[in-house]
Protein backbone atom coordinates (compact mmCIF):
# COMPACT_ATOMS: atom_id res chain seq x y z
CA UNK A 1 0.00 0.00 0.00
CA UNK A 2 1.41 3.35 -0.77
CA UNK A 3 2.60 5.56 1.54
CA UNK A 4 -0.28 8.39 3.08
CA UNK A 5 0.66 11.78 4.97
CA UNK A 6 -0.72 11.74 8.51
CA UNK A 7 -3.17 14.38 6.98
CA UNK A 8 -4.50 12.42 4.53
CA UNK A 9 -5.29 9.81 6.79
CA UNK A 10 -6.96 11.77 9.20
CA UNK A 11 -8.96 13.23 6.40
CA UNK A 12 -9.66 9.92 4.89
CA UNK A 13 -10.43 8.27 8.28
CA UNK A 14 -12.76 11.39 8.66
CA UNK A 15 -14.28 11.11 5.28
CA UNK A 16 -15.36 7.39 6.65
CA UNK A 17 -16.98 8.69 9.35
CA UNK A 18 -18.78 11.08 8.23
CA UNK A 19 -20.42 8.31 5.31
CA UNK A 20 -21.15 5.76 8.49
CA UNK A 21 -22.73 8.63 10.07
CA UNK A 22 -24.92 9.45 7.04
CA UNK A 23 -25.68 6.41 6.14
CA UNK A 24 -26.80 5.09 9.84
CA UNK A 25 -29.15 8.12 9.49
CA UNK A 26 -30.48 6.81 6.25
CA UNK A 27 -30.92 3.33 7.47
CA UNK A 28 -32.85 4.93 10.50
CA UNK A 29 -35.10 7.00 8.35
CA UNK A 30 -35.76 3.96 5.95
CA UNK A 31 -36.60 1.27 8.59
CA UNK A 32 -38.68 4.09 9.78
CA UNK A 33 -40.28 3.95 6.36
CA UNK A 34 -40.50 0.39 6.20
CA UNK A 35 -38.44 0.66 3.08
CA UNK A 36 -35.73 -2.15 1.80
CA UNK A 37 -32.56 -1.67 3.88
CA UNK A 38 -30.76 -4.31 2.21
CA UNK A 39 -28.63 -2.41 -0.22
CA UNK A 40 -27.79 0.30 2.44
CA UNK A 41 -27.17 -2.67 4.83
CA UNK A 42 -24.57 -4.00 2.93
CA UNK A 43 -23.09 -0.44 1.76
CA UNK A 44 -22.42 0.34 5.75
CA UNK A 45 -20.94 -3.13 6.26
CA UNK A 46 -18.57 -2.33 3.62
CA UNK A 47 -17.79 1.13 4.87
CA UNK A 48 -16.99 -0.47 8.36
CA UNK A 49 -14.81 -2.50 7.04
CA UNK A 50 -13.08 -0.49 5.15
CA UNK A 51 -12.57 2.24 7.80
CA UNK A 52 -11.55 -0.97 10.26
CA UNK A 53 -8.99 -1.99 7.57
CA UNK A 54 -7.34 1.49 7.34
CA UNK A 55 -6.99 1.83 10.54
CA UNK A 56 -5.43 -1.43 11.19
CA UNK A 57 -3.00 -0.94 8.81
CA UNK A 58 -1.80 3.32 9.72
CA UNK A 59 -2.26 2.55 13.22
CA UNK A 60 0.07 -0.53 12.90
CA UNK A 61 -2.46 -2.85 15.43
CA UNK A 62 -1.32 -6.09 16.67
CA UNK A 63 -4.75 -6.90 16.64
CA UNK A 64 -6.10 -8.54 13.86
CA UNK A 65 -9.72 -7.51 12.87
CA UNK A 66 -12.50 -9.68 12.73
CA UNK A 67 -13.26 -9.97 9.29
CA UNK A 68 -13.10 -12.83 7.01
CA UNK A 69 -11.36 -12.90 3.66
CA UNK A 70 -14.93 -13.52 2.00
CA UNK A 71 -16.60 -10.10 4.19
CA UNK A 72 -13.43 -8.00 2.80
CA UNK A 73 -13.96 -9.18 -0.85
CA UNK A 74 -17.74 -8.60 -0.82
CA UNK A 75 -16.85 -4.95 1.10
CA UNK A 76 -14.50 -4.52 -1.92
CA UNK A 77 -16.70 -5.07 -4.74
CA UNK A 78 -19.57 -2.56 -2.90
CA UNK A 79 -16.61 0.01 -2.60
CA UNK A 80 -15.67 -0.20 -6.02
CA UNK A 81 -19.38 0.13 -7.29
CA UNK A 82 -20.40 3.37 -5.60
CA UNK A 83 -17.18 4.67 -7.54
CA UNK A 84 -19.15 5.66 -10.46
CA UNK A 85 -21.95 7.56 -8.94
CA UNK A 86 -18.83 9.51 -7.22
CA UNK A 87 -17.37 10.27 -10.03
CA UNK A 88 -20.54 11.44 -11.69
CA UNK A 89 -21.47 13.69 -8.69
CA UNK A 90 -18.09 14.98 -8.77
CA UNK A 91 -18.52 15.79 -11.95
CA UNK A 92 -21.91 18.13 -11.34
CA UNK A 93 -20.51 19.78 -8.58
CA UNK A 94 -19.21 23.05 -8.61
CA UNK A 95 -15.24 23.77 -8.31
CA UNK A 96 -14.28 24.80 -5.11
CA UNK A 97 -17.52 23.94 -3.81
CA UNK A 98 -17.51 21.85 -0.08
CA UNK A 99 -19.94 19.70 -2.09
CA UNK A 100 -16.67 19.11 -4.36
CA UNK A 101 -14.12 18.49 -1.37
CA UNK A 102 -16.15 15.89 0.49
CA UNK A 103 -15.92 13.76 -2.40
CA UNK A 104 -12.42 14.21 -3.27
CA UNK A 105 -11.83 13.30 0.40
CA UNK A 106 -14.70 10.34 0.25
CA UNK A 107 -12.80 8.68 -3.36
CA UNK A 108 -9.59 8.88 -1.92
CA UNK A 109 -10.42 7.42 1.39
CA UNK A 110 -12.62 4.50 -0.52
CA UNK A 111 -10.03 4.24 -2.94
CA UNK A 112 -7.39 3.75 -0.05
CA UNK A 113 -9.15 1.21 1.66
CA UNK A 114 -9.38 -0.44 -1.88
CA UNK A 115 -5.24 -0.69 -2.04
CA UNK A 116 -5.66 -1.88 1.89
CA UNK A 117 -8.17 -4.96 1.38
CA UNK A 118 -5.98 -5.58 -2.11
CA UNK A 119 -2.63 -6.03 0.09
CA UNK A 120 -4.08 -7.64 3.18
CA UNK A 121 -5.98 -10.33 0.56
CA UNK A 122 -2.44 -10.42 -0.94
CA UNK A 123 -0.37 -11.17 2.08
CA UNK A 124 -3.23 -13.78 3.06
CA UNK A 125 -2.76 -15.96 -0.26
CA UNK A 126 -5.88 -14.85 -1.72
Amino acid sequence: MENVSQEDQLESIKAFQSTIRKSENALANMIQKSSNTTLLQKRLNALHIGAALLENVWNHEAEPHPYTNEEITEARLVLVGLFPSLESMYAKSKAGSPQKTLLERRMKAFHLAVQAMDSYRLSNGD
